[in-house]
């Protein structure tokens, strides 16, 4: 009678058994890696926040007396403010305009791989040096208003104005975003069946009405995809701004944000750590909330 060997690999003639801990060896780098970058800062920034904890000072528990600090904090209000207007200002625009911009490179047409890589390139730029062309761009002294200038417009305050800085930022995050969601919708498209628009188009749709009725239930999906990953972008925004407002968050501090303040408040010699670990804390919160509130849409509108 032949022996039963079960699970077992032959490998030159010979029987190779396999070790229960073998899964977990190849998994082992991985899970360190998650552990000692991800899993490890976000515990201790849990337990610092209830903690007075300074860089050079261990600190000691103060219990939810930081959060309590945050109710009455100005800063944190402004800078929550301006990371929630930060949502809903982009957000919406880079869920819908990569899309359009996915349906016009989605044609085969020639020369088009040409603007595929060009929409793509501010993706693969650094954001640092994105930022300091965007300055230099809307600069008092800038290119743009250099422009506006020889028309008989004027000077237009695109860094020295609060509003008009925050939306500066918000237009550098879409411009630099349009280009990582188009790949995505291009994809979502690629599984979009032809004969949907042929039938659409049959019945008399035209273009818009076929975007309105076909494309945008086949690729509802991608849009709940792409709206709670640039919510929690957006709301954790913190190069564009800090770029282009300073590191003091524009005039008299009205364009900071909330990872502007976890910054400012908790780094340097005599930095916070304790407070800002707090405020990290109402981030993630923040954060989470958001993505269950597209998740729920989602889920409303499937049922």
């Amino acid at each position: 009678m032949r022996p039963r060997h079960g699970p077992a690999d032959l490998a030159g003639g010979g029987i190779r058994r396999q070790l229960p801990t073998s899964p977990w060896l190849f998994a082992a780098p991985g899970l360190l890696i998650v552990g000692a970058f991800s899993l490890y800062p976000f515990l201790s920034t849990l337990i610092n926040s209830f903690t007075d904890r300074r860089t050079l000072v261990a600190g000691e528990f103060v219990g939810l007396a930081n959060f309590a600090e945050l109710l009455d904090d100005e800063m944190f209000w402004i800078g929550l403010r301006n990371s929630t207007l930060y949502v809903v200002g982009v957000v919406p625009a880079l869920v819908l305009l990569p899309l359009l911009l996915a349906l016009l490179v989605q044609r085969q047409i020639p020369g088009i791989t040409f603007f595929r890589s060009a929409f793509y390139t501010p993706v693969v730029a650094s954001i640092v040096v994105v930022g300091l062309i965007w300055v230099w761009m809307l600069d008092d002294r800038g290119l743009v208003n250099s422009l506006l200038e020889m028309v008989g417009v004027g000077k237009i305050g695109f860094l020295s104005d609060q509003w008009l800085l925050l939306m500066s930022a918000m237009a550098v995050t879409v411009w630099k975003g349009l280009g990582y969601y188009m790949i995505i919708y291009l994809a979502a498209l690629a599984n979009v069946p032809r004969e949907l628009h042929e039938a659409a188009a049959v019945d008399g749709a035209g273009a818009v009405r076929r975007f309105v009725t076909v494309t945008m239930p086949a690729v509802r999906s991608t849009m709940v995809l792409v709206g709670a990953l640039s919510s929690v972008a957006a709301f954790k925004v913190f190069s564009e701004v800090y770029l282009m407002a300073g590191p003091t968050g524009g005039p008299a501090g009205e364009d900071t944000t909330l990872v502007m303040l976890v910054q400012r408040v908790g780094t340097g010699l005599s930095g916070r750590v304790g407070y800002a670990s707090a405020i990290s804390v109402v981030v993630f919160v923040v954060t989470v909330a958001l993505m269950l509130l597209v998740l729920r849409a989602d889920r409303k509108e499937d049922a």
